[in-house]
This record gives structure tokens, C-alpha cells and sequence, in this order.
């Protein structure tokens, strides 16, 4: 399994410990997660460049296996991604540029269109 499949693997594992553990903060938090992707104003793929760029700035390498696996699946493109990072690095600086490195796994790992 890959790197960034792991990643995958440890949130799903976490949200399931959390919800068997702690789930009335749980569940909220999934609420609100719900409510906030269900506003109409952004595509899905919109939403989840924007979370990619987030997730590279906030340092969070399950965050951009999360992220990168739904935006590909929402028809975001590789370009598209890449460009989100470099928006992250923009606004964040050197240590998001670090970031590009789970960015181009979970491309390599998630897209069906590999390496340009």
C-alpha cells in the first residue's frame, strides 16, 4: 500500500476510534463539516483546491491525502492541484513549499493522468 493510501488508512482509523470513544464531539464536528461542504456557492472541486491549499499550509500530510483523493475524484486536475500548492506557498512561505512533497505522492499515488 502506499504512503499516502496510509494516510487514508489512519483517518479513517481515528474517526472510528473517536466516534466509538468521544462521539457526541464527534459527530459534531462531522455535522458541521457536513453543513459547511453542503453550501451551494462552490463547486465541490472549488472546495477541495481551496482544502489542498490549507492542508499545505497547515502542514497536515493526512489532510492533503484527504483532500487531493476528493478533489481528483471531483474532477480536479493535476495542474489544478499543483497550482492550489503553489497558492499555499504564496501565502505561507517556505515551509509550505516543503509541503509540495505529500502533495506530489498523493498526486502520483490518487491521479489517473500521473506525472505530466
Amino acid at each position: 500500500m502506499g504512503k499516502m493510501k496510509d494516510k487514508l488508512n489512519d483517518v479513517a482509523g481515528l474517526t472510528k476510534r473517536l466516534m466509538d470513544q468521544y462521539p457526541d464531539q464527534t459527530e459534531a464536528f462531522m455535522s458541521f463539516v457536513k453543513k459547511a461542504e453542503a453550501s451551494p456557492a462552490l463547486t465541490v472541486r472549488e472546495k477541495e483546491l481551496i482544502n489542498v491549499g490549507i492542508a499545505i499550509a497547515g502542514q497536515c500530510e493526512w489532510c492533503i491525502a484527504v483532500h487531493v483523493k476528493s478533489a481528483i475524484a471531483n474532477g480536479a486536475t493535476r495542474d489544478e492541484l499543483v497550482e492550489a500548492g503553489f497558492m499555499a506557498v504564496v501565502m505561507h512561505g517556505g515551509p509550505a513549499l516543503m509541503y509540495m512533497v505529500p502533495l506530489m505522492e498523493a498526486l502520483d499515488e490518487f491521479s489517473p493522468d500521473k506525472e505530466a
